[in-house]
């Protein structure tokens, strides 16, 4: 495996680590986070108790063309691109972005800070 599925599963035992308050799993393909059917026919070893609700892509590209096609194919919100790592909570906003946008980013934005 490469130095990405390294990553992710390095991401994965630090969450084991950190015993956070949320369900993850690693390293699976889109169409099986989001089925149910066929996460339990591939994965039967998954963490999930049901279909992701967060996608983290491998790549800003592959990244965007999910952004675009998840609420018009399953009429979700995405949220991002988010700006992690940085000294001070800051976010990237679209030329089309929603008033619900800006006030997603800016809670995102204001939980960073009181962090």
């Amino acid at each position: 495996m490469g130095r990405d599925g390294q990553r992710v599963r390095d991401a994965v035992a630090l969450l084991d680590q950190r015993a956070v308050g949320f369900e993850y799993d690693g390293e699976m393909s889109a169409d099986v986070a989001l089925n149910e059917r066929l996460m339990q026919q591939l994965y039967p070893f998954c963490r999930l108790s049901g279909p992701a609700n967060i996608l983290v892509m491998p790549e800003l590209h592959s990244a965007n063309i999910a952004a675009k096609l998840l609420p018009e194919l399953g009429g979700g919100t995405a949220v991002g691109p988010l700006l992690l790592g940085l000294s001070h909570p800051v976010q990237i906003v679209n030329m089309s972005a929603t008033v619900s946008d800006l006030v997603n980013l800016a809670a995102l934005s204001a939980h960073d800070a009181i962090r």
